[in-house]
């Protein structure tokens, strides 16, 4: 595996152990296996209570100690190829396990434990609770890593399917849609030269736009730009039968959104629901900002067709795929149709675009 930053990326497949939600999901683990091995080892009586506490204790300093460890050398292990990354942190772990256990065993050792009665909740013997602790430390460390490298691997892809399925989106702009721009503005050039030179420059901007590699994520307005372009296209071809009503004021325009979003779902609306109908009609974009979230939702009117055809499940499916991937859970793609209309309704959290020094 190649180094540099790109080397980083790929082999960096440990999550980060420096965020609030993973600190709460090792405190959870650790509380779950605590529990697990309590229950196992069958204490009856008080003793039960009194052997999670110890346990619960014993394995909090590990999990957070641990988590810290890895957060505090989540760099420098970026920098190492798989293998070596995944010992190094088996190392970690085991060393991190042993000072524990050895600590522990200390403690107990004290004349304040031992005033107080209670040697016997600290272990008798330091080689056995050594060789113990790090063994099973060693084969739940590299399940853990296991696991991590596989779901790091999936994950990884779904992303390159996802960039895949963008690409071919781009590339894929509908020839009926070329030819008929190509068509218009043959058409236009002895009539109107003006407005021919400007229907050019939009056709080059769009796939210029649509074309473009850096397309995660782009300000609310490029994408809209993008949008009112294609548009423009269209009007030319279709004329007073397209209208595209946008009310978007409430939407700040350095939100950041998802790159190549707006004129597919416009495309669709325009291709599935205008163009079939004969006196044409209005398409509806309307978007809000609700707290920390924008939604934006685009409407066509549809007639007695099929008007989700495949083009329009595909655009769909990669918008879909394309905000889980950006925003987990609270990324959603909803569409279908309601009596007259077919509605397509997207939410995503609100992130703006940090000013430029």
């Amino acid at each position: 595996m190649s180094s540099g930053s790109d080397g980083a990326d790929e082999s960096l497949y440990l999550p980060d152990f420096c965020t609030s939600r993973a600190a709460l999901a090792n405190v959870l683990i650790v509380e779950l296996t605590a529990l697990i091995l309590t229950l196992a080892r069958e204490n009856g009586g008080g003793g039960f209570w009194t052997d999670l506490s110890r346990t619960s204790l014993f394995l909090l300093w590990i999990g957070l100690a641990g988590a810290g460890l890895l957060c505090w050398m989540r760099a420098p292990l970026s920098r190492q190829q798989v293998g070596r990354g995944s010992a190094a942190v088996l190392l970690l772990i085991s060393a991190l396990i042993a000072v524990i256990s050895a600590g522990a065993f200390l403690v107990g050792r004290t004349s304040l434990v031992e005033d107080a009665g209670a040697t016997s909740l600290f272990p008798p013997d330091l080689p056995t609770f050594l060789i113990r602790n790090v063994s099973i430390g060693f084969v739940v460390t590299a399940l853990a890593l296991r696991y991590f490298y596989v779901t790091h691997e999936w994950r990884r892809n779904i992303e390159m399917e996802a960039t895949a399925r963008v690409h071919a989106l781009q590339a894929r702009i509908r020839p009926h849609f070329l030819f008929n721009s190509m068509n218009t503005i043959a058409s236009l050039t002895r009539s109107n030269p003006a407005v021919a030179e400007q229907a050019v420059q939009d056709l080059a901007d769009l796939f210029r736009a649509n074309l473009s590699d850096k397309r995660d994520t782009i300000t609310f307005e490029e994408e809209y730009e993008v949008a009112r372009t294609y548009q423009r296209i269209e009007e030319l071809r279709l004329g007073t039968r397209l209208h595209v009503d946008w009310k978007i004021d409430s939407l700040p325009r350095k939100a950041l959104v998802p790159g190549l979003m707006l004129q597919p779902l416009l495309e669709n609306a325009i291709y599935h629901g205008i163009e079939p109908q004969p006196g044409g009609g209005t398409v509806t974009v309307t978007g809000e900002l609700a707290g920390s979230l924008i939604t934006i939702v685009v409407r066509n009117p549809v007639g007695d067709y099929e008007s989700e055809r495949e083009g329009n499940r595909l655009a769909l499916a990669n918008i879909r795929e394309r905000l889980g991937l950006l925003y987990g859970e609270r990324g959603l793609v909803k569409s279908g149709r309601f009596g007259n209309e077919f509605i397509v309704t997207l939410r995503f959290p609100h992130v703006e675009k940090l000013n430029e020094a």
